[in-house]
C-alpha cells in the first residue's frame, strides 16, 4: 500500500494513532496512566536537591523535578509543564518555560515576538502569514511561533488556532492562585496525530482501523527488538534500566563492505525503530565494523536522518571503544512498558 494513513484507534481502553508510510508503521501514539507531556500544573516548591540546580515539586499527579531553580523557596507556587515521561520511581520532569503549542502555532510567553518556520521561505507566504497573526491578535509583547504546516493552510483556520492558543496562555499565565492545581492537561494521541502529523495522508477513524491496516501486526513486531536491515542484516533495539542497546549485525557476510552497508541501513531505520518503540534517554549503538574513514560519512547519513524527527536527538560522537552515542528526550512512554 502506497502513501501515507493516519489511522486514529484505541487499543483496549486507551486511545491510540497510528501513521502507515507505504505499508510499514512509521510512527505511533498510544496513551497512558502517566502524565501527559504538556500538562500544566501550579505547582508548589517542596524541597531543593543540592549538587543539580534543581528543585522537587508538588503536583496533583505526585512529585516533579524542576532545573534551574534561581529564586524559587519551598512552600512558593509555580506555574510548570511536563516535558516527558518520567522512569519507573522517578519524579516527573518539568519545565518552567511554558508552551501552548496547536497545529499552526506555538504561544510561546517566555519568549516576546512572532517568528515564522524557516521550512516557510516564500516571501509572499511569509507576508500573508504575519497579517493573520497581526489580525488575530498576536503582538509583539506576546511570542507566537507559526508552524511550517501554516504553508498554504486557509487564513481562517490558522486565524482560530492563533486565537485559540494566544487565549490559552493568557488565561494560564494571568493565574494567580497559589494552591496545587492541573490548569491544563496535555493533548492526547488523537490530538497530537492532528496536531504533529500535518502531511497529507487518508485519515481512518471507523473502530477496527488498526487490525483493517495492518497496525496490529506491525505492533506485535515493533515490541520485539528485531529490526530487519535486508541483506541479511539486522540490528537489535533493547532497552534497559540505563540506556538503549542497538546491536547491528551483518549476517553471513563478515567483509567490510557489508559493514558499512548494515550501518548506513541502521542509521536510516533508527528514528522509525526508536519513535514506533517510544524509546529515549541514552542510546548506545554497537556497529558493525567499518574502516575509520567512512565514519564521517555514517555520521551525516544518521544526522540526515534524524532531521525528519519530531523528537529532540542529540547526536553525541564516538566512544573510546568505537561505539556511537545519542541523547534522546523521553516524551513517549515505552511500548514494553504499556500492558495492552
Amino acid at each position: 500500500m502506497k502513501g501515507r494513513t493516519i489511522i486514529l484507534d484505541h487499543l483496549g481502553d486507551r486511545e491510540a494513532a497510528a501513521l502507515m508510510v507505504d505499508g510499514k508503521l512509521d510512527d505511533l501514539l498510544i496513551d497512558s496512566d502517566a502524565p501527559r507531556p504538556g500538562t500544566i500544573y501550579r505547582a508548589i516548591a517542596d524541597r531543593p536537591v543540592k549538587g543539580q540546580g534543581g528543585m522537587f515539586l508538588k503536583t496533583p499527579d505526585g512529585p516533579a523535578f524542576l532545573r534551574q531553580i534561581k529564586g524559587l523557596a519551598p512552600g512558593q507556587p509555580i506555574l510548570v509543564q511536563v516535558t516527558g515521561f518520567a522512569e519507573d520511581g522517578k519524579a516527573i520532569p518539568v519545565t518552567a518555560k511554558l508552551l501552548f503549542k496547536s497545529r499552526y502555532c506555538i504561544a510561546t510567553p517566555d519568549a516576546p515576538g512572532i517568528n515564522i518556520s524557516r521550512g516557510i521561505r516564500d516571501e509572499d507566504e511569509r507576508d500573508r502569514l504575519l497579517e493573520i497573526a497581526h489580525e488575530a491578535g498576536a503582538e509583539a509583547g506576546r511570542g507566537l511561533i507559526l508552524r511550517s504546516a501554516c504553508n498554504g493552510a486557509a487564513g481562517e483556520d490558522i486565524a482560530e488556532d492563533i486565537g485559540a492558543m494566544l487565549a490559552l496562555a493568557d488565561t494560564v499565565m494571568s493565574d494567580g492562585a497559589t494552591e496545587m492545581e492541573t490548569l491544563s492537561e496535555g493533548d492526547g494521541p488523537h490530538l497530537l496525530a492532528w496536531r504533529d502529523w500535518t502531511a497529507p495522508a487518508e485519515v481512518v477513524t471507523e473502530a477496527g482501523g488498526f487490525d483493517n491496516h495492518g497496525v496490529l501486526d506491525a505492533l506485535d513486531t515493533a515490541r520485539g527488538a528485531l529490526v530487519v536491515l535486508g541483506g541479511g542484516a539486522s540490528m537489535y533495539v533493547e532497552p534497559t534500566r540505563a540506556l538503549v542497546a542497538v546491536d547491528v549485525n551483518t549476517g553471513n557476510d563478515a567483509s567490510l563492505a557489508a559493514g558499512v552497508k548494515a550501518n548506513m541501513a541502521c542509521a536510516k531505520a533508527l528514528p522509525r525503530a526508536l519513535r514506533v518503540r517510544g524509546l529515549g534517554g541514552q542510546i548506545t549503538l554497537d556497529l558493525a565494523p567499518m574502516p575509520k574513514k567512512d565514519r564521517r560519512v555514517f555520521e551525516t547519513s544518521l544526522r540526515q536522518a534524524f532531521r525528519g524527527d519530531e523528537v529532540e536527538t542529540t547526536l553525541v560522537g564516538w566512544t573510546p571503544l568505537g561505539h556511537y552515542e545519542l541523547q534522546r528526550k523521553r516524551v513517549r512512554m515505552p511500548l514494553v512498558e504499556l500492558s495492552l
